[in-house]
């Protein structure tokens, strides 16, 4: 059965956004690597190194997904300019990268406007 994507890539002006799709509704150890190979297909191509991701229908992550966020991040910082944040996390993810001190790291808004205008 051929792979389908789990992500849209679209461009907000100069930024680019991944938005995750309803089968990211929980990102699990079943489709982390897909979810992975499409963060980072996105990262690689963003030019200039602006990226938001959308997780605004994402209920659930584990820790595999958060290392797939660092990748990200590392990947993006290496780049002059480069900025990542986070849009539309539901209760139960901002508490993790809360807790574990991550939203430290990642700056997290509640819309893709509010990360946006941070971005300017």
């Amino acid at each position: 059965m051929a792979e389908t994507a789990l992500t849209r890539v679209v461009k907000d002006g100069d930024t680019t956004v991944v938005v995750f799709g309803t089968k990211c509704k929980h990102i699990d150890e079943l489709i982390v690597e897909q979810a992975s190979r499409e963060v980072m297909d996105a990262v690689l191509a963003a030019a200039p190194p602006q990226v938001i991701l959308d997780l605004s229908v994402t209920e659930f992550f584990g820790s595999s997904f958060i290392e797939v966020l660092f990748r990200a991040w590392n990947r993006i910082q290496q780049k002059p300019g480069g900025k990542m944040a986070l849009v539309g996390l539901g209760p139960y993810c901002r508490e993790v990268l809360e807790i574990t001190h991550l939203d430290k790291l990642w700056p997290m808004h509640d819309t893709r406007d509010a990360a946006l205008s941070a971005m300017k």
